[in-house]
């Protein structure tokens, strides 16, 4: 029992260790100046949707889409109507969407579906759009979104992430757990990162990126599965910042069983583990160069899973030899 107590409480002070320096980014966040974003220039974008049976959300999404205040000449939405065995391409499609249908049991995964969305012709052909707008099937956004959005990409950003509420927080504890914790992301980590000009952090949907940053990186290669944080660090550790628009609402519905969110934390942990895997001696060597965005970054990733995964591991380990050996827990 002892040896427990002392591995939890070390787990416990390297946790807070990690993480204390975010407490600094709550006044910074609170108290921290609007940035003036002057008269942004109107730009053409295409707005990409990876989706998978989601009859019954995607409809919604559209519809928002379709009331922006931005102009509707400057906007094309496109689907990717991923091994759905549904009616997802036929609603979407009824809702003024391009559809794209993919039939890929090898490659399953968001990033494989946009991947395949920029191998459609449609957005081939060079300088067409000058950015490209991410979204979730299941989401909703605020009518003025994408005017938002443009207004920070105007500023010099190539890539911008959004303000990320809930379509469901009330429904029970899991659901306002997950809201909060997206709320707390948006306020208290990207916002205080934007005003101190610091890089933020993508949030799997409702983000932009240019056309140039595509071409950067040689065309969608995160396949993770967050594929998000690897588009993210990869960015980061190439020098580029990535801007926070705090008046671009996006509405996620969030899981409501139990099931559903340890099956999504377990997916996301093991993305953790890939990501950092992948690009851990470059997040290094960024810190080395000085970089707060890649210690960050790293403090994002790897506390987290790492001592969480740990923590559980030892425990588990050590319950099991308790057992063994008739000493109880």
């Amino acid at each position: 029992m002892e040896t427990v107590k002392i591995i939890n409480y070390v787990i416990m002070v390297l946790f807070f260790i990690c993480s204390s320096y975010q407490f600094a980014f709550i006044p910074i966040a609170l108290f921290g100046k609007r940035k003036p974003c002057g008269t942004p220039k109107y730009h053409r974008y295409a707005v990409l949707i990876a989706a998978r049976n989601e009859e019954t959300v995607i409809g919604e999404l559209l519809d928002s889409l379709k009331a922006q205040t931005y102009p509707h000449d400057m906007i094309d939405i496109f689907v990717a109507a991923d091994n759905c065995d549904d009616n997802t391409a036929e609603v979407a499609a009824e809702h003024g969407a391009a559809v794209f249908e993919r039939f890929d049991k090898e490659h399953i995964g968001k990033g494989y579906a946009l991947k395949f969305l920029f191998e459609q012709k449609e957005l081939c052909e060079e300088n067409v759009y000058d950015a490209y707008i991410v979204f979730d099937a299941d989401n909703i956004v605020a009518t003025d979104f994408i005017y938002e959005m443009n207004k920070i990409f105007s500023l010099g950003f190539d890539i911008v992430t959004c303000c990320r509420n809930s379509k469901n927080y009330g429904d029970n504890w899991i659901s306002a757990g997950y809201s909060l914790w997206f709320l707390r992301e948006s306020k208290y980590l990207n916002l205080a990162r934007y005003n101190i000009g610091s890089s933020c952090a993508v949030s799997g949907t409702g983000f932009l990126f240019s056309d140039k940053i595509l071409k950067r990186c040689g065309g969608w290669k995160f396949f993770c599965l967050t594929e998000d944080i690897e588009f993210t660090i990869h960015n980061v550790v190439n020098g580029i910042k990535i801007g926070y628009c705090r008046d671009a609402v996006l509405y996620d519905e969030q899981p409501t069983l139990f099931s559903q969110s340890w099956k999504q934390r377990k997916r996301w942990a093991k993305g953790y583990m890939q990501v950092l895997a992948k690009y851990w001696r470059s997040l290094l060597k960024g810190v080395a160069k000085g970089s707060f965005s890649c210690f960050d970054m790293i403090m994002n990733i790897m506390p987290t899973a790492v001592l969480s995964m740990t923590c559980v591991g030892v425990n588990l380990i050590l319950a099991l030899f308790n057992i063994l050996n008739n000493e109880g827990i």
